[in-house]
């Protein structure tokens, strides 16, 4: 019996045996290195520069290789989100306080979970949640080009079809739900409610507002002039002001009103 190279999982029979091709320019390839090869380069050059091929050259390899790893173009989409949550966890994970750890995914350990009040006084189970949120936010900043797909793909691809990386999310906040007291109905509502508010923000903060970001004067860097005064007076008002990104704290408050909402009497 041996495992997949691929998914990991355990197969049985004699081993495939290696293509050649499987040897990149710095080594074997494995599906680790392939998603964090396409990160790195959706990073740099964003997500239309996204192809089998490409990656292919940027690994050294190939296109036909990474067959092993991702199923065509859609499954690298898929596996950019797995990417994005793997290394949100991985962050959690090596911020946490070392104490006893909540069950994660599958029954596996999740997050560390310190005994008495969380961060600022709350409750164990907000101030995770409000970490959750924060490192969300903050890794979208370093990777904003695979944001979009963290909501495209949640449309295009069934719950049961999500990566582990994924599901360990919702089974994490699912855990610190159930921990405030929810019931299955309650978590489900208030699970909703965070996933939208914690998407929704990130999304705002990094849609494009700079219309030219070379031109000193401000009026003409935000395109101003394009935006007709009488018609839409407001919005070309506010729009300085939406030009600058609002930051965790309003995240943060927002998500404590949100969280009030659904549990009023803190646990």
């Amino acid at each position: 019996m041996h495992q997949d190279p691929a998914s990991g999982a355990p197969e049985h029979g004699p081993r495939p045996a290696r293509r050649r091709s499987d040897r990149g320019r710095y080594g074997r390839l494995n599906r680790e290195r392939v998603l964090g090869t396409a990160l790195e380069l959706v990073d740099r050059e964003g997500l239309s520069a996204l192809s089998m091929r490409r990656l292919g050259a940027e690994l050294g390899v190939e296109a036909m290789a990474l067959y092993r790893y991702a199923e065509g173009k859609e499954g690298l989409l898929d596996g950019l989100v797995e990417a994005f949550f793997t290394e949100l966890h991985a962050r959690l994970d090596a911020a946490a306080p070392a104490a006893a750890r909540v069950p994660g995914a599958g029954g596996e350990q999740g997050t560390a979970r310190a005994d008495g009040p969380g961060d600022g006084g709350r409750p164990h189970w907000r101030a995770e949640l409000h970490r959750m949120a924060a490192g969300t936010y903050r890794l979208a900043l370093d990777h904003p080009q695979v944001v979009p797909l963290l909501a495209t793909r949640m449309l295009a691809v069934p719950l049961a079809r999500r990566p582990a990386a994924v599901l360990e999310q919702h089974e994490r906040v699912l855990a610190l739900l159930r921990e405030a007291g929810l019931d299955e109905a309650g978590s489900a509502a208030a699970f909703r409610a965070y996933s939208g508010w914690v998407l929704g923000y990130v999304l705002v903060e990094l849609r494009a507002v700079v219309d030219d970001p070379d031109e000193p004067d401000p009026a003409f860097r935000l395109g101003l002039h394009r935006i007709p005064a009488r018609e839409l007076p407001l919005l070309r008002a506010t729009a300085p002001s939406l030009a600058e990104r609002a930051g965790p704290r309003d995240l943060a408050a927002g998500l404590d009103a949100l969280l009030d909402r659904f549990t009023p009497a803190e646990k």
